[in-house]
């Protein structure tokens, strides 16, 4: 099982001190986070994409690509792309480039995102929000497998042989997650294609999740891509931990309480109690996550939130510290032993690489 960090690239006044940290900082900040992700023994380093204030991360292949280089295990992704908003050839161009320069270290989410202006910034219409998704999508998936392609749609010009560059690493496409928070036909997409399913839960309820992640599972089945249990889900998570709960939850309310994305709404112990969200002991953020394949099954992805809500850089590098050395690897420890042996792990370039040139030994 694979554990990771998204972030969403926040710049949030520190509701403690009053400071909001420069957008130089807050980049180079997510930079040393990645590395320190690496450096704790964690999998997966993810940013969003957005377009506007408060948020920072317009630019992920940018960012990927520069903690690339400073790094030599760590997979890559991003927490959103934005595939109704960006030209699909535009998105194969870029992460082909960064499969190069990662060597294959790099997967990518797709969402439609939650910010609605953005459509009308690149002059799309959001309520054409899952049209878009599914057409851009399938023009994806041709720029990546096919060297030449026509195509003709309805939001953008057509292709006339055209061959976008450079080719996937390998002639293996990045490996595809379909993010979605409510809506039936993302899972549903995902199913259609074989791809990995994306629940990033962490607005909502258990109840809601178990739902969806089911619906995709069915349909992953229905389209022979294997059994329902074989199918490749990921899930969100928010933690705040210290070694004492009531120090966590103490040292956590002001953040909570102000945060753009949640603050002013419901309390940190309704929220807790309803949604993923976790602040207490490394122990408690243990049995709450370990019980998360209990509503959903055995799954590939689990990616936390900690830098957010305006939580000081060193805050947030002791959250990491705590997770790498004290969390997670009794997760990995829990998830090993229950997970049963025709269940995949989270596809990889190297696996999907030896799948392929296997495939070809046989024929």
């Amino acid at each position: 099982m694979q554990f990771g960090i998204f972030t969403v690239g926040d710049l949030t006044t520190d509701p403690t001190t009053g400071t909001t940290v420069s957008e130089h900082q807050r980049v180079k900040d997510t930079v040393e986070l990645a590395k320190h992700v690496e450096q704790v023994g964690l999998d997966v380093f993810a940013t969003g994409e957005h377009h506007n204030p408060p948020f920072v991360p317009s630019s992920p292949t940018t960012t990927l690509g520069f903690i690339a280089a400073q790094t030599s295990r760590l997979l890559l992704s991003t927490s959103t792309t934005l595939i109704t908003t960006n030209d699909p050839v535009k998105i194969a161009e870029d992460y082909a480039t960064l499969q190069h320069l990662a060597d294959g270290r790099v997967d990518l989410m797709m969402g439609r995102g939650n910010t609605g202006p953005v459509y009308p910034w690149f002059g799309k219409d959001i309520r054409d929000g899952i049209a878009l998704a599914v057409e851009n999508y399938a023009l994806l998936r041709r720029l990546w497998t096919e060297d030449v392609v026509t195509w003709e749609g309805k939001y953008r010009t057509p292709l006339q042989s055209f061959t976008a560059t450079p080719r996937p690493l390998d002639g293996i496409a990045p490996f595809v997650w379909h993010g979605s928070i409510r809506s039936p036909e993302i899972a549903e997409q995902a199913a259609y294609y074989g791809d990995g399913f994306f629940h990033n839960n962490i607005f909502w309820p258990m109840s809601h999740t178990r739902q969806m992640v089911a619906l995709y599972r069915r349909r992953f089945e229905h389209y022979g891509h294997g059994s329902a249990d074989q199918a490749i889900v990921g899930l969100g998570g928010q933690v705040f931990m210290r070694a004492n709960s009531q120090d966590a939850v103490r040292e956590f309310r002001p953040y909570f309480d102000n945060a753009p994305v949640y603050g002013h709404g419901p309390s940190l112990e309704e929220f807790s109690r309803e949604t993923p969200l976790t602040v207490g002991s490394p122990q408690q953020v243990i049995e709450r996550y370990a019980a998360m394949a209990d509503s959903v099954g055995d799954y590939q992805r689990q990616l936390f939130l900690i830098d957010h809500a305006g939580l000081p850089h060193s805050t947030v590098m002791e959250q990491v510290e705590i997770l790498g050395t004290q969390v997670v690897p009794e997760l990995r420890r829990i998830a090993a032993a229950r997970k049963p042996a025709h269940v995949p792990d989270a596809p990889t370039h190297a696996s999907r690489l030896a799948a392929a040139r296997s495939l070809e030994v046989s024929r």
